[in-house]
């Protein structure tokens, strides 16, 4: 098969670092961006650092990426923040943070990568979502409305890009043990995962094996779908 080139957002540690590191076991050339630096060395893996909630870092970081490759075969938006606060108690900045990364820095993203990806004979976009969203959860309304949002972006750019043959969906993972949760307690993780179907946390593979069907060629028909881990609904 041939290499693919692959930008993923927040590949510094967690889920991102184990897509990215994935990515390039399989022979693929990935672009990988954080805040900071990154501890991760491989021949065909580029970093970059890169603010995603800030317009003009992001648009920076892709003047700088089209020096480096001119085709994107896929954009995972995987950078993201949460944050749990009661909905009275959330300060104004902390909206602000979860909308500019989570939104503004997912939107930025589709938008700058589209002229590469309309260079990719099966190109992909694949943000991401979570189970916050169907189940409502207490604790996390700025965090899932965030979330809501990059779900409809999800659909509507899966219309607006199928012309150019860029498909476009989401996968929305049920707690896994990331940097993104640390902060919560325990109590509330496990009364999540008693809400799901199949009551046990994520692993990075449960969340790789979903975004590997996205991207396979033979998912050119498939676009604007959100898929739930854990047997969330």
């Amino acid at each position: 098969m041939t290499a693919r080139h692959i930008l993923i957002t927040g590949t510094s540690r967690g889920l991102g670092l184990a897509l990215a590191e994935h990515y390039l076991s399989l022979g693929d050339k990935v672009y990988g961006c954080s805040r900071g630096q990154s501890d991760l060395r491989h021949e065909n893996y580029c970093h970059f650092e890169v603010d995603i909630g800030c317009d003009e870092s992001v648009a920076s970081f892709f003047f700088a990426l089209r020096k480096h490759t001119k085709v994107l075969d896929a954009l995972v938006n995987n950078a993201g923040v949460a944050s749990m606060n009661a909905f009275a108690l959330t300060p104004a900045k902390t909206f602000k943070k979860i909308f500019d990364i989570n939104v503004q820095g997912t939107y930025m993203c589709c938008q700058k990568a589209l002229g590469m990806l309309k260079k990719s004979e099966h190109a992909r976009i694949v943000n991401f979502t979570t189970v916050a969203v169907p189940l409502q959860l207490e604790g996390e309304s700025i965090y899932a409305a965030s979330k809501s949002a990059v779900e409809t972006l999800t659909k509507v750019v899966a219309k607006e890009f199928a012309s150019f043959g860029v498909t476009c969906n989401a996968i929305g993972p049920s707690p896994i043990d990331t940097a993104l949760i640390k902060a919560v307690p325990q109590h509330k993780i496990a009364a999540l995962i008693d809400r799901q179907a199949i009551k046990k946390m994520a692993q990075p593979a449960d969340v790789l094996n979903v975004i590997d069907f996205y991207l396979k060629p033979e998912s050119d028909f498939i676009s604007g779908q959100i898929l739930y881990l854990g047997g969330i609904s």
